[in-house]
């Protein structure tokens, strides 16, 4: 009995995580967001510009900035470059009072352009999720949404061809002990006419 309820509790817990996880994807792309979670906002690692601290294909959390908020050198911070791009490097060093020079751990010389505080959106929070950058990446394609609602309908059937495959083998199993039993039977009461 215990095995079935821990068994029932998991099924429900699967589904409602897909379910959950599928919601606020669509809700965060509808929005023209980005995923956020605690107030932490999810960037994917596009680059090695950071190895080792971020591999390439990982997610790492960041915080968006206050207007209180204080640099200094070691802080790893986003922000928009010239080119509109967002970058995520490490404050090598400050150069004078909102402007700073940064540079990727994996990178030989600090970053071309200095970086002005008003141009730092958001500042590492210390959680990094590897490779779950690559899924969220498909996930924006032209094909993940697609996917997104394939996926669950997927797994649904594949769980009801697997219930309904193990239903049957039940099913068998006791038919064929009746059936061996009612052979033992028989052989007893031959047994006991002769």
């Amino acid at each position: 009995m215990w095995k079935q309820i821990i068994k029932g509790a998991g099924n429900v817990l699967f589904y409602a995580s897909i379910i959950t996880v599928a919601v606020l994807f669509i809700i965060t792309k509808a929005g023209g967001g980005e995923p956020a979670i605690l107030g932490h906002h999810l960037k994917v690692v596009l680059s090695g510009s950071m190895e080792p601290a971020f591999k390439t294909g990982s997610v790492i959390a960041v915080k968006p900035v206050t207007e209180t908020q204080t640099y200094q050198a070691g802080d790893v911070i986003t922000f928009t470059n010239k080119d509109s791009e967002l970058v995520t490097h490490r404050i090598e060093s400050i150069s004078s009072p909102g402007v700073f020079v940064t540079k990727g751990d994996n990178n030989d010389a600090i970053d071309r352009e200095p970086v002005r505080q008003e141009n730092i959106n958001a500042v590492y929070s210390g959680i990094t999720i590897p490779w779950l950058g690559y899924v969220i990446t498909f996930m924006q394609s032209q094909w993940g949404p697609i996917m997104l609602l394939i996926l669950p309908g997927v797994v649904l059937l594949g769980h009801a061809v697997i219930t309904a495959w193990m239903a049957v083998r039940e099913l068998e199993r006791k038919v064929q002990t009746k059936q061996t039993k009612n052979q033992t039977e028989t052989v007893q009461e031959e047994k006991q006419w002769v």
